[in-house]
């Protein structure tokens, strides 16, 4: 079990350390540029206040940062969280004018903060990515306050045969577009594997409710190609 996750820690770094330069057109080809619209269902489901903090995990790029703070008047406390080096420092990078956000560099399953500190805890398009699901939550469960709310945007099982049918083929052919890209197919080739591999939308739902969340739910978006999960911490 330590190997497996192990390796798949260094895999994951792997492959964000070839795509960094180019992760949001990664983002574009992977969704057909809808994540953009997804994002912002996301920030409109959360709702958030000015005063509210966040803690947002495999930040990346650091998108879901900077339209929380946009929201919030650009007056709160934001923490970005992201594991891989390279990432972190184009993140880092991209958002160097918002003085309300520190980055730190650290992995969700071991976040450097103390507990009920944050009123979100936000991870877009990571959870998938992390080596541990049951400890990625349990720390997002001790550093969220009593009241505060998880959540979570990923790419899920698509609910529509004939959404199904089309994303399934436009799958095959991402991992070429990839390798004309960054140069490489394999970074493509193992996010279609990861985004298969992964848990349905019920079974996302019960491992959260299984890490100590209240009220869990979730919602699809462009027919199940992606999905919002959120839980409470009450």
């Amino acid at each position: 079990m330590k190997n497996t996750i192990l390796d798949k820690t260094k895999l994951v770094n792997s492959v964000f350390a070839k795509v960094h330069e180019r992760y949001d057109l990664m983002n574009d080809i992977m969704s057909l540029g809808v994540h953009r619209i997804w994002k912002n269902k996301f920030l409109n489901w959360m709702n958030p206040q000015i005063d509210n903090t966040l803690i947002d995990v495999g930040s990346g790029t650091g998108d879901i940062a900077k339209l929380f703070s946009n929201k919030t008047d650009h007056s709160t406390e934001i923490s970005c969280v992201e594991p891989n080096k390279e990432m972190f420092l184009a993140g880092k990078k991209n958002l160097v004018k918002f003085k309300n956000i520190q980055w730190y560099k650290s992995k969700a399953e071991s976040l450097p903060f103390k507990e009920n500190k944050f009123d979100f805890y936000t991870i877009s398009f990571g959870i998938r990515n992390v080596s541990d699901i049951n400890k990625t939550l349990k720390e997002a469960y001790r550093v969220i306050k009593p009241g505060g709310r998880f959540m979570c945007l990923e790419f899920s099982k698509v609910n529509n045969e004939i959404i199904n049918l089309f994303y399934q083929q436009y799958s095959k052919a991402i991992p070429f577009v990839g390798k004309y890209i960054v140069g490489s197919s394999k970074p493509y080739e193992y996010l279609i594997k990861s985004i298969n591999d992964f848990y349905n939308q019920k079974e996302l739902a019960l491992l959260i409710d299984k890490n100590g969340f209240s009220n869990v739910e979730y919602r699809n978006l462009s027919g199940g190609i992606s999905a919002i999960h959120s839980g409470w911490k009450i």
